[in-house]
């Protein structure tokens, strides 16, 4: 029986993903760790390796597809004595999930199921979600169920999608009544007829199974609405791709579920830049003159955070629905601007580290997001980040927590200003930083208690050498 190569998930929140490039073509034999395709995610490009051996009897996603989802088969391997007629009846449906117990008669809801409304055709029109749809559908068709899910195949929502055919309109042949691939095609040969157009509908509606889901348009406007706000031919459009609908997705999730507050304080630098200029004259160097190390101002932010939660353990946390879940370590996210957009790399255990090993690690761990070689467990987690825009000359602002994490610094620009020291003026250069907090896992005080044990490790950097 032919089994099927899936679209692998390459980390939790994963729901779907790019399939870059085919290491192999059909009749190619492979076994079990061999690299079979890439698969592009918003964050990073990752190899897929075969877990059976067997013969790539068919490719089902062309290589450059896009929103491929996750669990979605595409190719079949043929084990040893099959050749191609062994595809012609098999199967190239996502897998369900296990039923429950109490619903063993009933066919499993797969996540990559169509819900409410069928796949449209290209260009229609989709109705956003909790409005309702009105096309007919025939009340003997087996595949729907009450609630007007109609169950199909991957495979067979994107040829339906390809050729503009209605799927509630067709009569599934496969499991429970499951439309699958020949149902389609039965149907393109007989000409069954396209689907009516459906309702008008915001069209930023979360995507249907294949997609990650898009944030909402803003004040609630439709796509059509804002674009009619602007003069026709005086912008151009540039589709999102997926990282961008990932930073917006969760954007809009932290803001809406995470309840921020904001603590600002300003730091002084002069100590930390004289002693940075000292520790980088006095770095080794190999034996083509090349540093050991060069440290940064942010080395050292990273550094005096994860050292101030050490001394703060209870602002060490993440918050859960059950618990707070209280880290042992500090692991610290780095934001890190890549061609539009924006990825944060984590460096575990940076209280246990030494400021050397955290530049070097920050230094790798950011061009290997800028080419997109980053492992989903490198910027996953986390319980704090540090976001810096003082290389831009920004003051001041505050940043976006990053869920599950419960805390983020914005970082200032370091500069010269007026301070007032044992009671008379003075230049000292300081630097504004913002913590946002997430106030579920840390109360204001405990923020503030951060703040305050944050603050000397920078003016008297001296103390995280010991």
């Amino acid at each position: 029986m032919p089994t099927p190569i899936l679209m692998p998930a390459l980390s939790p929140t994963m729901e779907a993903g790019n399939l870059a490039k085919w290491h192999v073509k059909e009749g190619d034999t492979v076994s079990a760790g061999d690299v079979v395709a890439e698969i592009e995610t918003d964050k990073a490009t990752m190899e897929v390796e075969a877990v059976d051996e067997g013969t790539v009897g068919k490719i089902l996603v062309a290589e450059g597809t896009n929103d491929v989802p996750v669990n979605e088969p595409i190719a079949m391997l043929l084990e040893e004595g099959e050749d191609a007629s062994a595809l012609e009846n098999a199967d190239t449906s996502a897998p369900a999930p296990a039923a429950k117990e109490e619903a063993k008669a009933e066919p499993a809801e797969s996540k990559a199921e169509t819900k409410s409304e069928p796949a449209a055709p290209q260009g229609a029109k989709v109705p956003a979600a909790g409005e309702g749809v009105s096309p007919s559908v025939p009340s003997a068709a087996p595949k729907a169920n009450g609630d007007g899910r109609v169950f199909s195949s991957p495979l067979a929502r994107r040829l339906a999608d390809e050729n503009g055919i209605d799927l509630s309109r067709l009569s599934g042949s496969g499991p429970h009544g499951r439309v699958v691939k020949r149902d389609v095609e039965k149907a393109l040969k007989e000409g069954v007829p396209a689907a009516a157009e459906a309702p008008k509908a915001d069209k930023s509606a979360p995507a249907s199974a294949g997609g990650a889901p898009s944030a909402p348009a803003p004040a609630g406007m439709t796509d059509d609405q804002i674009r009619a706000m602007y003069k026709e031919g005086s912008f151009s459009e540039l589709p999102h791709d997926g990282m961008r609908k990932t930073i917006a997705r969760r954007l809009v999730e932290a803001k809406q579920t995470v309840p921020h507050f904001y603590l600002t304080i300003d730091t002084e630098l002069d100590a930390l830049l004289k002693m940075r200029k000292e520790l980088n004259d006095a770095a080794p160097t190999d034996k083509d003159g090349k540093p050991a190390y060069k440290l940064s101002v942010n080395d050292f932010i990273i550094k005096a955070l994860a050292r101030a939660l050490v001394a703060v353990p209870m602002a060490n946390a993440t918050y859960t629905s059950t618990a707070r879940l209280m880290h042992e370590h500090v692991d610290v996210g780095v934001a890190v601007a890549i061609p539009d957009g924006l990825i944060t790399p984590v460096v575990r255990e940076a209280d246990l580290k030494p400021l050397s090993v955290i530049s070097n690690e920050v230094k790798d761990l950011a061009k290997r997001a800028r080419d997109k070689k980053l492992k989903p467990e490198e910027y996953q987690g986390g319980v704090t980040s540090v976001s810096n825009l003082g290389m831009y000359g920004i003051r001041d602002f505050g940043a976006v927590i990053n869920p599950p994490q419960s805390t983020i610094l914005a970082v200032g620009q370091g500069e010269e200003r007026a301070v007032v020291k044992d009671g008379a003026l003075a230049i000292a250069t300081v630097m504004t930083v913002t913590l946002s907090v997430d106030h579920r896992a840390v109360d204001g005080a405990l923020g503030a208690e951060l703040l305050a044990a944050f603050k000397p490790l920078i003016e008297n950097p001296l103390s995280m050498l010991v």
